[in-house]
């Protein structure tokens, strides 16, 4: 399996579907299913039975997967979506780089 060009914590952004054009941060990605969760973008209605935590119950919003290949990482430099890359640097650890500016992405 190939590795994915986004990981926790990255700040994407959207290229298709219902929040195309909108950004955030990476809260979570699951690597068997090639899909990520981003903070805010595809968010559905979850019914919910009342529980100890939630005494009402009821409808709660909550973030969906959304599959990675409908993700860009955003150019730490520019601001604007970019492909990634991968490089070794001076150490010789493998680095994810923006194509577009060149710049390493933490």
């Amino acid at each position: 399996m190939s590795k994915l060009h986004i990981k926790k914590g990255d700040i994407v952004f959207v290229n298709t579907g219902e929040d195309k054009g909108k950004t955030g941060r990476v809260l979570q990605v699951l690597v068997k299913d090639s899909r990520a969760i981003v903070e805010g973008i595809n968010m559905v209605s979850k019914h919910t039975k009342p529980n100890a935590k939630n005494p009402q119950g009821g409808i709660e919003k909550k973030e969906a997967p959304i599959h990675i290949s409908n993700l860009n990482v955003v150019d730490p430099k520019s601001g604007k979506p970019t492909r990634i890359g991968r490089k070794l640097n001076e150490e010789g650890a493998l680095v994810r780089y923006s194509k577009k500016s060149g710049e390493e992405i933490k």
